[in-house]
């Protein structure tokens, strides 16, 4: 029934619809596991596609270029060539209608809830490399061997190559412009491929807003000169164009004004120009006089130096061609740079997996590899079934919320916060008895100078536990004179005593 435009727009909309209220449903389900989460997104990915794909059709359908659907619409209303007859449309649309259900006699209603449940179940293609484990880590090898293979590259080891790919910016920059056809080369395809796994393991994301926003930061920073590794390179560039103006004739109006720079310069601005550069004072002001108003390329062949003629144009053409290769270049490695920072989590995985493998021989890596599947399909297996948790206790050592008479026997939805601990949240009773013991704690205490004994139990103020501390000190009387303790004496020959000590050896007689 999808032969009018107007059923054609109906269908849209229910087609959009029903993927909206799909998306959101997907939603709704958490993921037990990486893969069901990637599988999830590249679910939506689809979806959205198709969603844009209907919306432009019509918005094609509504603008109506060909008058199509104003034609159709006329026709309902019955209107003709001959005039309006709205009993010969009706009756044309039910013959119509008879004809498409002659024609489809076994057509069925299809449930729209066992298609939303195929499509939630549904498990997208998605094309990785062995190497790559579903998305956890990188197969980077392919450009491994062209970077050692190449001029700008170093003979390194893979390992030490996930540390380097991402930092362009190790590599000088004149040896990027030298083998900038091969330096390009390779970043294209660096490029290519972390957008490719960027788009696999990502797929919800917007790529290309990404680099709009990447670019228009660059083309800023560019502008200013300020992008990083590549602040000086317009002004060495542009070496050429200084050259050219090495003297201003726009404030000579002849050429006996001119003759007054002196023989020296006037040698070098014709150099400069391609110009000859023989002859007297007079001579040589005459040649570059003649350039104030006349082109270079317009001057006649006499004046110009042998094999000369034209290398400014060339020059210059070929500092702008250095330029734009620099800028191509630097915008490559701006891209890189943020797709790294994007897959920073990815790279340090994929880092710390070399390094595993280097240590495992070719059985254990298959070993390994065989568990980590079987690992993932139990775990989601097990976590198939939500856990209905609409009190949000805590989970016991089953992995189920723990019963709510027992959570609150123990205040375990209780908040402590304990100052000394540097403001550190502690739930429920248990738990906030059992800190005064723990080293958190104590160590807070020393800082404080406060030795952590059990009166200090149930404190968790600082200005408290100090409060307490001089009380405890005055009635221990801490801070007390004691004269037979502290008051010195001192003997005959230099030794020191206290008051008590002194007395005991003085009434002995041993001093």
């Amino acid at each position: 029934m999808s032969s009018t435009l107007l059923e054609v727009t109906r269908a849209g909309h229910e087609e959009v619809e029903r993927l909206e209220r799909l998306i959101v449903k997907d939603f709704q389900n958490e993921p037990p596991s990486s893969k069901d989460r990637l599988y999830q997104g590249h679910r939506v990915r689809h979806m959205i596609d198709t969603i844009s794909s209907t919306t432009e059709r019509l918005i094609e359908i509504y603008e109506d270029k060909d008058n199509a659907r104003k034609d159709e619409i006329a026709a309902l209303g019955g209107q003709t060539a001959t005039g309006i007859n709205v009993f010969s449309a009706f009756y044309d649309r039910l013959k119509e209608i008879r004809e498409y259900h002659r024609k489809h006699p076994a057509a069925r209603v299809v449930d729209a809830n066992e298609e939303e449940e195929a499509l939630l179940k549904e498990e997208p293609q998605i094309e990785f490399s062995g190497e790559e484990a579903f998305g956890r880590y990188l197969d980077l090898h392919e450009l491994y061997n062209q970077y050692i293979n190449s001029k700008f590259g170093e003979p390194i080891e893979y390992s030490a190559y996930l540390d380097v790919f991402s930092q362009p910016q190790k590599i000088p920059r004149k040896l990027k412009l030298k083998l900038s056809r091969q330096y390009s080369e390779y970043m294209e395809n660096l490029l290519a491929y972390l957008m490719y796994f960027f788009q696999r393991t990502e797929p919800l994301q917007d790529l290309d807003r990404i680099f709009s926003k990447v670019e228009t930061e660059f083309e800023e920073q560019w502008a200013d000169g300020k992008v990083k590794e590549w602040e000086n390179e317009k002004q060495e560039n542009a070496h050429l164009q200084d050259q050219l103006t090495l003297i201003d004739l726009d404030f000579y109006t002849t050429v006996e004004e001119l003759m007054e720079v002196g023989p020296e310069k006037l040698k070098e601005a014709l150099a400069s120009l391609g110009l000859k550069t023989g002859g007297t004072v007079q001579q040589r002001a005459e040649r570059l006089f003649l350039t104030k108003d006349t082109p270079l390329e317009k001057l006649d062949r006499k004046h110009f130096a042998k094999g000369s003629r034209g290398s400014v144009q060339n020059g210059a053409a070929a500092a702008s061609q250095e330029v734009d290769n620099s800028k191509e270049i630097a915008l490559l490695e701006a891209k890189v740079k943020k797709l790294c920072d994007l897959l920073n989590e990815a790279i340090e995985r994929t880092k710390d997996n070399i390094v595993k493998k280097q240590a495992l021989t070719y059985e254990e890596i298959e070993a390994e590899r065989e568990e980590e599947e079987t690992q993932a399909d139990t775990e989601s297996d097990d976590d198939e079934q939500q856990i209905y948790n609409p009190l949000k206790l805590p989970m016991g050592w089953d992995g189920k919320p723990i019963p709510y008479w027992l959570y609150k026997l123990h205040g375990l939805g209780q908040e402590y916060k304990c100052e000394i601990c540097g403001n550190y949240s502690y739930w429920g009773r248990r738990a906030f008895e059992r800190h005064f013991k723990e080293w958190r704690h104590q160590h807070g205490m020393r800082c404080l100078g406060i030795p952590n004994t059990k009166n200090f139990n149930e404190i968790t103020s600082i200005e408290e536990a100090k409060e307490l501390w001089k009380r405890i000190q005055a009635r221990q009387g801490v801070n007390k004179w004691r004269p037979d303790l502290e008051e010195e004496y001192e003997d005959r020959e230099g030794n020191i005593y206290n008051k008590k000590t002194y007395t005991d050896l003085q009434r002995q007689g041993l001093i």
